[in-house]
């Protein structure tokens, strides 16, 4: 699947829309400094092209991502069937003043418009600069456990010992 596809999936599929609606974060996967594995929950938005979240600019994940930017990411819901959405991607690194919209507006979704207010005067009071990080995608797979399935492990297996 080529980018000009992973995009078409990602502003048509309806499990695709249920996960970007939902107040859950995407799971995100990067190579630390020691060349070890880390994951963690960030709040994130899909801005048409791309995938974004904005983090504090001291974050070690920001220093992480410019010395590895291939990462991988997750978005998977707590219901039954599960559904999730898989992904690897190119993450950039922005610095700006202030604090993003796109952070307001991902973080929205998990804060809620009841809490937004305050959570954005407090924010905006502490908050000087941010790392907005943009994650290009390369690969997406989309489970929803009743019409797709993850691949088979043979297939699974077969493309990871080729790739090598």
């Amino acid at each position: 699947m080529d980018y000009s596809q992973i995009v078409q999936l990602v502003n048509t599929d309806p499990v695709i829309r249920t996960l970007l609606e939902a107040p859950i974060p995407m799971r995100l996967g990067y190579v630390g400094l020691d060349g070890h594995p880390r994951s963690i929950p960030v709040s994130y938005l899909w801005n048409g092209k791309a995938f974004v979240f904005a983090t504090p600019t001291t974050a070690y994940k920001v220093k992480a991502i410019a010395a590895h930017p291939q990462v991988s990411f997750t978005v998977d819901a707590p219901d039954y069937p599960p559904q999730l959405m898989i992904g690897r991607g190119l993450a950039s690194i922005e610095l700006r003043q202030g604090i993003p919209q796109e952070h307001i507006d991902a973080s929205r979704r998990s804060i809620g418009e009841d809490r937004m207010a305050e959570w954005e005067r407090i924010k905006r009071e502490s908050t000087s600069e941010m790392a907005v990080i943009t994650i290009i995608p390369t690969h997406l797979t989309v489970c929803d456990f009743v019409t797709r399935f993850p691949p088979p492990l043979a297939t699974s297996y077969a493309r990871a010992y080729a790739t090598e």
